[in-house]
C-alpha cells in the first residue's frame, strides 16, 4: 500500500516543480520586457542628432574610374598578378 500513495505524491510534486519553473519564466520574461520599454522610452525621450554630413567627393575623373575598372577586370580574369594590379592601381590614383 505504501507504493499506492507515493505516486501521487511524486506526480504533485513534478507537476508543482513544472508550475512553479513556468511562473518564474513567465516573470523573467515580464520583467525582460518592462526594462526594454524603460530603455526605449529612455531613447525616445533623447534629441535626435544630427544625420551625418554626406560623403566628400573622392575627386577621380570618369576615365580614372573606367580605368579602376578596367583594371579590375583584368585582374579578375587573371591577366595581371596581385603584385601588378597594386602597381597599376597606385600608378592610377597617383595621377588623380
Amino acid at each position: 500500500m505504501p507504493l499506492m500513495r507515493r505516486r501521487p505524491l511524486l506526480r504533485a510534486a513534478a507537476v508543482g516543480g513544472g508550475a512553479y519553473v513556468a511562473g518564474k519564466h513567465a516573470a523573467n520574461n515580464r520583467q525582460r520586457e518592462e526594462g526594454q520599454e524603460q530603455r526605449i522610452g529612455e531613447l525616445e525621450q533623447q534629441p535626435q542628432a544630427a544625420p551625418a554630413a554626406a560623403a566628400p567627393a573622392t575627386g577621380l575623373s570618369q576615365t580614372m574610374l573606367a580605368q579602376l575598372k578596367q583594371l579590375g577586370e583584368l585582374h579578375d580574369q587573371g591577366v595581371l598578378t596581385d603584385e601588378e594590379f597594386a602597381q597599376q592601381k597606385q600608378r592610377c590614383l597617383a595621377g588623380a
